[in-house]
């Protein structure tokens, strides 16, 4: 597994040699081993990559994400065959058991809420007693949505009391953009495991092809909550984009193993996936650490 996130900012051509992404820009030429590339984020129109560059990031399983006029996040490359998909695998994952499915989604729910609750804390925004009485309400499958109900509280407690997820302001933008971070990398695990992010636990869009990745990726969103609510902005700079790629770098705890987040996210979809299979139990117990890294990024061309 690469290990690197690449981050194409400027004009470039993107090219494949012996192994090796090269990077031509106008300061020259850039080398990077191909086994070596996580994530690969274009943020810019102005670059050009070449399908043999495509096919063998693809080879490798490291995400490409490309971005649109205004630097967000807009599609990515997905490999839609895998050299591990197997017929019998998506077959039992159409057939997955819907006991299993709510009991499961209740886990992945109630996780999201006690890190929501733990970022609350670290901020020392005392009114968190409110989402734990939230949290007290919850079902099975969560019937009652306690989710949206304590979304609501937490985001107006972390931010603002007249913050709405609706605006189109700058501290929504950064928000979806590191979302779409997150995203992208449950999207590479479960497609790399012969699974199809199509078909979820709870999320059944059928405008959405990355239905089972928005569900188990929630307990993580509060990461991305807990660094943007140190940052001043007004618009989204490259320095915030740099920084939220660098979360998927920033230690935490897993089953109560210190471990960085995107590795964190490929053990947890493995868990996640073996419950949903054959039925063995997890803890799945996602927690943030109370550190929140700088901008600091493994490679910005």
């Amino acid at each position: 597994m690469g290990w690197r996130s690449v981050i194409i900012s400027q004009h470039a051509k993107l090219s494949y040699s012996s192994n090796c992404m090269v990077v031509q820009n106008f300061e020259g030429l850039h080398q990077i081993p191909i086994n070596d590339i996580h994530l690969l984020l274009i943020c810019t129109t102005q670059a050009v990559i070449t399908c043999e560059l495509i096919n063998h990031l693809n080879k490798v399983n490291a995400k490409i994400i490309f971005s649109d006029e205004h630097g967000n996040p807009s599609s990515e490359v997905f490999n839609n065959y895998p050299s591990n998909r197997d017929i019998d695998v998506i077959d039992n994952q159409v057939r997955w058991d819907n006991v299993r499915k709510e009991i499961l989604w209740t886990k992945v729910v109630t996780r999201k809420i006690l890190n929501q609750i733990a970022v609350l804390k670290y901020k020392h925004i005392h009114e968190f007693e409110e989402l734990e009485t939230e949290l007290d309400k919850m079902e099975i499958g969560d019937s009652s949505n306690r989710e949206a109900v304590v979304a609501r509280k937490y985001f107006r407690l972390l931010f603002d009391a007249k913050f709405s997820r609706k605006k189109d302001i700058a501290l929504n933008a950064a928000l979806n953009y590191g979302y779409s971070i997150l995203l992208s990398n449950f999207n590479r695990e479960i497609v790399s495991s012969g699974h199809l992010t199509y078909f979820g636990i709870h999320h059944h869009s059928l405008e959405n092809a990355f239905n089972l990745s928005s569900d188990l990726m929630e307990p993580f969103r509060p990461i991305v909550d807990y660094w943007i609510s140190f940052k001043k902005f007004e618009s989204l700079t490259p320095d915030i984009k740099f920084g939220l790629v660098q979360l998927l770098n920033l230690e935490i705890m897993y089953n109560d193993k210190r471990m960085i987040v995107k590795n964190a996210i490929a053990k947890y979809v493995s868990d996640c996936l073996d419950y949903l299979n054959n039925g063995r139990k997890k803890e799945l117990k996602v927690e943030i650490i109370n550190e929140v890294p700088n901008n600091a990024l493994n490679d910005n061309v």
